[in-house]
């Protein structure tokens, strides 16, 4: 992983400079596996990321906003009860390894000085957040529990003794020398990236292929040179954070990873490098855990529509064969002289053809002749309404099919909290049953807006799924104000706040409908915006559902950086 114990270091010194001596304010834990801290100092108040997720695991300040459960989970609790209110007195690293203690001092509920360690391990699907009491090295309690049965080296539950991991015995790669790296590596066994990787500790097989790279013709001779060199940049603290988006991976490090062909971007923080980097990410990571079920009943119903008209094409076919029916029947009817009880079939002059080519019909040798001629009308008049019905069904299915496909779309881009409202606005139409807790009654969610501004600081509303886009629309937003939808789309509804926006802010909300909507990954996405007053929601229209007019088309390209700039506020 790219947060190896070098990248730890780093984090360890950003934290160190903006929060020692700060003091804890506040403490939320907004998902099972993450928390959140409001820390005071200098000044300020700083957002503290802690996440134990398996696959977002990390520590960094933070901008972006989380939502808290209405009830606190009970390791938060704890949490409140011992360090809000307390000040950070040292943050320190273990070695290289990928774990920051806190230190941290203030005053128990009956006015001793306590002392806590709050220990964050940093290792993939093992992380732990966890609380200790410093005089005693008891463990209060922590994010995840790990009994025997689970490691047997050491158990993570309250009232157990703190234990480090074990230690992997490796050298420190910012203290070795040249002779260090010739005398453990073997040169003649190859893997030279797993080598590094294997004898010193905090490198990351990302780092140790950036150093292969750059010792070219990896030797006895470059392969230390450029060990060296990488070190003493780190050394020194000297950070260039940067982000490389290639065309099927994206990677993050303390500086610009040379091997990895792509895009790259440099930031001014590790934090601000990380807010980019996992922005969206973390968040679509547990809607997909949340909304696992949901995803699959909307595919299923997009499933069925699809057969469900592939049946009725078959059925339309069937009816275009309506007007030779009628051509049968009035043919028998003129010919009825000709035709007996038992005939299975009779050829006849069809007069309606001016070459007065014959036509053959079948014949049911069990009916008279004018019952015949009589079954043909009727499998006419059959044929000619289900041309009507059919036609009517195929195209209810097609809409189900672009409703459900929105609902998708939307699942993409939700936030935790939507998926709770798509999965009320499925219920209401009687698509699914809410399950209800026993003895409990099932709380409407409160509709919430995604906020955004524009480079004026014009306020951008946006709906992320159907609830929201008609509450928007139809009930926040004035008759004057400008409504934008991407054109033909599935896509989130978008109100600028303001009768007369500049060009540039009608740009960057094209450019938020754009990345709210199935387009997201495409370029040059034609966006349509019109006053809200031109905006209709016609009468039984599915939720989310609206007509328009006088619209113009602009074309913009959706960009995750310049959206989160405007969701911060800053100048997009």
């Amino acid at each position: 992983m790219s947060f190896d114990g070098l990248f730890t270091r780093a984090m360890t010194k950003e934290l160190t400079d903006l929060l020692l001596g700060g003091r804890i304010n506040k403490i939320h834990q907004p998902y099972k596996n993450e928390l959140i801290m409001v820390i005071r100092s200098g000044g300020r108040n700083y957002k503290l990321l802690f996440s134990a997720h398996p696959s977002h695991s990390r520590i960094q300040i933070t901008e972006e906003q989380y939502d808290n459960p209405p009830e606190p989970p009970m390791f938060c609790m704890l949490l409140r009860k011992h360090l809000e209110g307390y000040n950070i007195e040292k943050i320190e690293q273990i070695g290289l390894d990928r774990i920051i203690v806190f230190e941290i001092k203030g005053r128990n509920e009956i006015g001793d000085i306590s002392y806590k360690k709050l220990y964050v391990e940093i290792m993939g699907r093992h992380s732990n957040i966890i609380l200790v009491d410093k005089e005693r090295n008891m463990i209060l309690d922590s994010i995840k529990h790990v009994s025997s049965s689970v490691n047997s080296y050491r158990v993570v539950l309250p009232g157990a003794e703190y234990k480090l991991p074990p230690e992997q015995n490796k050298q420190n790669p910012l203290e070795s020398s040249e002779a260090d790296i010739q005398r453990v590596i073997d040169f003649n066994n190859g893997r030279l990236d797993k080598q590094l990787v294997q004898h010193f500790s905090g490198i990351s097989p990302l780092l140790s292929s950036e150093i292969i790279h750059r010792a070219k013709i990896a030797n006895r001779l470059t392969l230390p040179a450029a060990f060296i060199d990488v070190m003493s940049i780190l050394k020194k603290h000297h950070y260039e954070p940067t982000i490389i988006t290639g065309k099927e991976k994206e990677s993050f490090y303390l500086f610009p990873i040379s091997f990895l062909n792509g895009e790259i971007k440099t930031f001014p923080t590790l934090s601000i490098m990380l807010d980019h980097f996992y922005f969206g990410k973390a968040e679509r990571d547990r809607v997909k855990q949340q909304a696992h079920d949901l995803e699959r009943f909307i595919k299923n119903e997009i499933s069925k529509n699809e057969t469900k008209i592939d049946k009725l094409r078959d059925t339309l076919n069937d009816a275009k064969n309506a007007d030779r029916f009628q051509l049968y029947g009035e043919l028998l009817t003129a010919n009825l002289y000709l035709v007996a009880k038992g005939m299975k079939e009779i050829e006849v002059v069809n007069y309606y053809d001016a070459d007065g080519k014959t036509e053959l019909i079948p014949l049911d040798p069990r009916k008279t002749p004018s019952e015949n001629a009589q079954s043909y009308f009727s499998r006419y008049q059959k044929a000619k309404n289900a041309l009507i019905v059919v036609q009517e069904q195929i195209e209810i299915a097609e809409k189900e099919i672009l409703y459900f496909e929105s609902l998708l779309q939307q699942i993409e881009s939700a936030a935790p909290r939507d998926i709770e409202e798509i999965r009320l606005e499925l219920a209401e139409e009687g698509y699914m049953k809410l399950k209800q807790k026993r003895g409990q009654k099932n709380k409407l969610p409160k509709i919430s807006l995604e906020k955004y501004f524009s480079s004026d600081d014009t306020e951008i509303l946006v709906g992320k799924n159907n609830k929201q886009n008609d509450y928007l629309t139809n009930k926040v937003a004035a008759r004057d104000e400008i409504w934008l939808h991407t054109k033909d789309i599935p896509g989130s509804h978008v109100v600028i706040r303001s009768k007369n926006p500049s060009d540039d802010t009608i740009l960057e909300a094209a450019v938020i409908a754009a990345y709210y909507s199935k387009a997201k990954d495409s370029s040059s996405v034609p966006v349509d915006f019109t006053k809200i007053r031109y905006v209709k929601k016609p009468a039984g229209a599915k939720p989310g559902f609206v007509t328009y007019e006088h619209q113009q088309t602009v074309f913009v390209t959706p960009d995750s950086e310049r959206v989160m700039k405007m969701k911060k506020g800053q100048k997009a």
